[in-house]
């Protein structure tokens, strides 16, 4: 497995595991600054890669060092706990990942999506409850299931405004929200989040050790992160993969050179 980012390999944020957040030298992501994975062969620094545990197959490698990887890391920085009831905003590649792992944890798994059929999905991976902000109050369903509580942890996966406002909303008092979606702005009241003492943190994929650990979790729980793939495509079919990905017409795809 490739960790994506390279720092300057020398400073204490790469030495600790975490080159995206290099002090000494501007970050560079491979596939962005420089030639990514479209190829059948690509150059990588030797210190960005993890070794694949021959348990794990070239997809699940592919997902944990992105979508899986990215949920892993939120809820590391969240400190999930299997006592936790989690709700997860968005149920694309990385709130599905989210959901596999909340649940192998051991937590109540809400999920969110506008999407009726990524809710299915998310259904067969362990979620719980699911809501359609479509159709119903986020936070008064949520209430409702959880006793009137809220949720103890809330990641946000979309980067929708919306999502990322009904966060605070559904969350409990001492509750922590994780923020991984890219998205829109939006305005924040801080009475909303200092009243019920909430904790907000941010998470920017994941930590060196962080892919190696949650490699060896994926393996010590046995979760299909296969199942994550809607499409296996050839680089040769890589105009037309696109074109579904831009219509929204495909779940996650992956290349396979």
């Amino acid at each position: 497995m490739v960790h994506h980012y390279t720092g300057c390999a020398g400073c204490a944020q790469c030495n600790s595991g975490w080159p995206q957040m290099c002090e000494e030298v501007p970050v560079t992501v491979y596939g962005i600054d420089g030639h990514g994975a479209h190829a059948p062969y690509m150059k990588v620094r030797a210190d960005t890669l993890v070794p694949l545990d021959e348990r794990l197959s070239f997809t699940a490698g592919a997902a944990i060092s992105c979508g899986t990887g990215t949920a892993w890391g939120a809820f590391e920085r969240m400190g999930l706990t299997g006592r936790d009831t989690v709700a997860v905003f968005g149920q694309g590649p990385v709130g599905l990942s989210a959901t596999l792992i909340a649940t192998a944890q051991g937590a109540k798994v809400i999920a969110i999506d506008v999407d009726d059929e990524r809710l299915g999905i998310a259904k067969a991976f362990g979620a719980d409850f699911t809501v359609n902000p479509t159709r119903d109050d986020v936070a008064e369903v949520i209430r409702e299931y959880t006793s009137g509580k809220g949720a103890s942890k809330v990641l946000e996966t979309s980067g929708a405004a919306s999502a990322a406002l009904d966060s605070v909303r559904v969350a409990r008092a001492w509750g922590t929200i994780g923020l991984v979606g890219l998205g829109a702005e939006f305005r924040l009241t801080l009475s909303q989040v200092l009243r019920r003492q909430l904790n907000i943190v941010t998470s920017w994929t994941m930590s060196l050790q962080g892919q190696r650990a949650c490699a060896d979790f994926v393996i010590e729980n046995n979760l299909e992160l296969d199942r994550l793939f809607t499409k296996h495509w050839r680089l040769d079919q890589a105009e037309e993969a696109y074109r579904l990905f831009n219509e929204q017409s495909s779940g996650k795809a992956v290349f396979i050179p």
